[in-house]
This record gives structure tokens, sequence and C-alpha cells, in this order.
């Protein structure tokens, strides 16, 4: 089982929009709606995958039926913890002229102990000795810096994995709790650690030295460049494949599905790697923060190129 906690999700608005200016009208040329949130987009990402999932939270308001009714159409079981207030909106404008992409997102709103701690019970009560549970995306206003790596070490005393995908704060404290698996961007890793890199080889060392603290796996993000997967005994370079851009939002989130997915199915770290790399660059050729289309990833699979250093 595979468990994805987001505590701040949102309704994605993609909007196309040539030619987008400031101080001028703007005329859409298309839009999309999607379910959203770090650990949401793991779950339709692993739905995709053929792995099943269950999606938990935190909901609210008419946003958040309309999020929850859209997983359940995807055949995705949800248990969020439901609070009064809207789930926020963010709105993803892109720009095919000028091949930008602008996020422009909503703070969550705060949230009490009692509804955080419902999340975990609900994440807990999923999830048994050796599943996976997905700790993604960012906390509500107010909440402590250190939840996540609380949550982690309550989750280890029970025999459950932990797979990370947070920033800032909420990763440098987690990290120090060592889940089984983080996936910091270059940026991240250089802020979790304190320095800047110059190189492949040096990043791969920095990571190396995360799983030598305990983390089993690192995964860094290169975005185009590709990614590192980083364990005691491999190290491994995916170079980014060259596809069409429709949206960047949920490739890292594809490449945490992958790695859980390859986990439970039983499936070699090189080959989840692989597939990691294929779904990732799939889910930027798609718009709006949908799933990657199998069919292109199992096109995309051949073209991956692994190096190992």
């Amino acid at each position: 089982m595979i468990v994805t906690v987001t505590l701040t999700p949102a309704l994605d608005k993609t909007v196309v929009l040539p030619g987008f200016a400031v101080d001028q009208v703007n005329r859409i040329q298309s839009l999309r709606l999607d379910a959203g949130g770090k650990g949401i987009n793991v779950s339709k990402v692993l739905k995709a995958l053929g792995t099943d999932s269950l999606a938990t939270g935190i909901l609210g308001g008419g946003t958040g039926r309309y999020i929850e009714n859209a997983l359940q159409e995807m055949g995705i079981a949800c248990d969020f913890a439901w609070v009064p207030q809207d789930t926020r909106t963010n709105l993803k404008v892109i720009d095919p002229v000028s091949h930008t992409n602008t996020d422009i997102n909503e703070p969550g709103a705060p949230v009490s102990e009692e509804v955080l701690e419902s999340v975990f019970e609900k994440a807990a009560a999923a999830a048994n000795p050796g599943d996976i549970v997905v700790l993604a995306g960012k906390a509500p206003a107010g909440t402590a810096d250190t939840i996540f790596a609380d949550w982690i070490t309550r989750f280890k005393a029970r025999g459950i994995k932990v797979y990370m995908d947070a920033d800032a704060a909420l990763l440098i404290a987690g990290a120090k709790a060592c889940p089984a698996m983080i996936k910091p961007n270059d940026a991240e890793l250089g802020r979790l650690l304190g320095r800047s890199f110059s190189g492949i080889a040096d990043l791969a060392a920095a990571a190396k030295e995360l799983v030598e603290g305990g983390i089993e796996t690192v995964v860094v993000s290169l975005g185009g460049d590709g990614a590192l997967f980083v364990t005691k005994n491999e190290v491994l370079r995916g170079k980014g494949l060259r596809v069409p851009v429709q949206s960047t939002v949920g490739a890292g989130d594809s490449m945490m599905a992958t790695m859980a997915h390859g986990a439970v199915s039983g499936m070699s770290f090189r080959d989840t790697c692989a597939l990691a790399m294929a779904v990732s660059a799939a889910t930027v050729m798609t718009p709006g923060t949908q799933a990657a289309d199998m069919n292109v990833v199992r096109e995309l699979l051949p073209k991956v190129e692994l190096e190992t250093l």
C-alpha cells in the first residue's frame, strides 16, 4: 500500500495565454481544471502506472469537494480531513509564444493541531509495516517546521517507510529524521547541506553524504539535465530527455510516484530509475497537472540513458 499525504492541496487552473503581457487585457486560449497538490499528483501518476494508493490530507469547502470527486472519478481512494475553509486555487499561466510557465499560488489556510493529527492517524491506519507513506508539498501556514520530522519518526516506529518531497525548513528538519527517500532538486540540496556545488560529481557526492547519514535513497532533480539516483550501492545519472514542454508542473511528483511504484512492484533500482525518467519527461508533455500518457512513456523508455557514476 502507498499512502499519499497532501496538507495543502489545490485546484489547479491551467490557462494557455499566448503573448501574456502585464498591464494589458489578456485573452485565454484554453483552460483546464485539475485536482492538484504534490501528494495528489503522486496518486494520479501511481494510478496511471497501475498501482493503487490512498490519497489523504486536508480539503475544505466546495473546492475540496470538486477535488475529492475528481479523484474518485479517476478511481483513486480518498480519506481526507475536512475544514470549513475552501481549498486554495492555483493559477498556472502557459505562454506558448514566449515559452514561459508562470505559477500564481494561493497560500494554504492555517489549520488546528487536531486536524493535523487526524491526517496522521488516517495515514497511519491505512499503512502496514513495510508500506510507504509519501509526505509531499508544503504545510499549512503556522504549522511547525518539524511536522514532517515528527511524523517520519512516528511512522518509522510503526515500521512504515516514508518518502518525503519538501523544501526549506520542512526538508531540513525532515531529513534529520532519515526518511527512506527524499527528492530535492539541486538548489534544495544546496540549502539542505548549506553549500553550493560545482558539477554533477559534486552533487552526487553530496547526495552520498545523506545516504551515509541514514537516508536510503536520494533522488536529485536536475530539471532539463535529468536526475541523480543515489543509494548505498548505486549512483546513477539519468540524462534529460529532450521533449516538447506543455507544463513543467508535476514532473518531480511523477518521479516520486515512479520510485514508490518501483519499490512496491519489486522492480530493480536501475529499471525503476529509467522508468522515472520516462514518466517525468512524459509528464511535461501533458497540459495542466494530469498524469503522463503511458503510451508516451513506453515510447520514451528506450531513449532513456542511465550512466553509472
